[in-house]
């Protein structure tokens, strides 16, 4: 699921994208999400790390959800240094370095 569809399942546009199907908004539901650094333009990677091709990038001022966070690239970013990476789709990976999880740890389960 995109990030648009994850932050419309949770209410914040007043209701659950109907492309969605049961399941899945169910868990969008209930995965919470963390905003980006402040002035940041944050690379999505196809893997947990710098050396996976790039997805797409992410707009200034997003909430990305975190499914499961996983170990790879060391990044320092916003929010210090980390080798988490967020997984926020299938298949698309952040730096935690720059997401506010207000921890230095995992706040998710571990992918896979």
């Amino acid at each position: 699921m995109s990030v648009d569809r994850a932050i419309e399942a949770e209410g914040i546009d007043g209701g659950i994208d109907e492309g969605i199907d049961g399941g899945a908004a169910a868990q969008a539901a209930t995965v919470r999400t963390y905003a980006v650094a402040p002035g940041a333009r944050l690379n999505v990677r196809s893997g947990p790390g710098t050396g996976y091709n790039l997805v797409r990038v992410l707009p200034e001022g997003v909430r990305v959800p975190i499914y499961c966070q996983t170990p790879g690239t060391t990044v320092t970013g916003a929010y210090g240094t980390s080798n988490i990476w967020d997984c926020i789709d299938s298949g698309e990976y952040v730096s935690d370095a720059y997401v506010n999880t207000g921890a230095d740890g995992y706040v998710a389960a571990r992918c896979g």
